[in-house]
């Protein structure tokens, strides 16, 4: 079930972009799909489905959107018109700014598992299947190209969602490469003490995404980068060694 706050945005979205752009579908994915969604915490992740383009006033949709409720900033959208081609970078309204990124093979497969349409046919009826070594393939690559080279950079690791990400990306990798399965981010943080992952983080993470909100010092920010840049950059390595022997 839909948190019954952010219901009324999400129907709201959709009667708004119908009326501007030529819209085929409406599926969520994420949180919202996989039953993990925390109010005011988690994005609300959606893809659009379009026979076409969409116009430039898409972005006026979301900017609308987010001034008449602060929910709408954290409503994240791809306008996808080629489903096939795990290639093609989509139109994405993301963090209040319009640019192209592709949808993922872990997108769509957690499409797929989700299967929920806000309108229209729902994901399983549309988009073409994944197949695990497409979902292996991508996991491996953004593992090895992404998150371990971005260990190097020092600056990025005082925020709360290098942080986050990082290990929780970790984590669910392991899983999806051992067992083909996709797991929420709260199943995550069971598996991440079984990698070895800093105590303490991990229960940073959770009281900051589970738990009563709290700020953090300084010091604990500086401690906390440095604890995690060093797990990123030897539980990497482990999770990919595993799956290759």
């Amino acid at each position: 079930m839909i948190d019954e706050a952010v219901q009324p945005l999400l129907d709201g979205f959709v009667t708004s972009v119908r009326t501007v752009a030529d819209v085929r579908a409406v599926w969520l994915h994420g949180s919202l799909a996989l039953g993990d969604y925390q109010l005011g915490r988690s994005d609300l992740d959606v893809i659009v489905v379009v026979s076409g383009p969409p116009p430039p006033s898409v972005a006026e949709v979301h900017q609308e959107l987010i001034r008449s409720d602060p929910l709408a900033a954290k409503l994240h959208c791809s306008y996808m018109t080629d489903l096939a081609d795990l290639s093609v970078r989509h139109p994405t309204f993301a963090q209040q700014r319009y640019f192209d990124r592709p949808v993922t093979p872990v997108t769509r497969r957690e499409l797929a598992i989700g299967n929920r349409s806000l309108y229209g046919p729902p994901p399983a009826e549309l988009l073409p299947p994944v197949s695990d070594e497409e979902l292996f393939e991508f996991v491996r690559r953004d593992l090895r190209d992404f998150w371990l080279p971005a260990a190097r950079k020092r600056e990025r690791w005082y925020r709360d969602i290098w942080v986050d990400l990082s290990l929780l990306t970790i984590a669910r990798a392991h899983v999806t490469l051992a067992t083909g399965d996709l797991i929420t981010k709260r199943a995550a943080l069971d598996i991440l003490p079984r990698l070895g992952a800093p105590a303490d983080v991990v229960e940073d993470i959770r009281r900051r995404r589970y738990g009563p909100e709290f700020r953090i010092g300084p010091w604990w920010r500086h401690t906390r980068a440095g604890l995690t840049r060093r797990f990123v950059r030897t539980a990497i390595p482990t999770v990919l060694g595993q799956q290759l022997s």
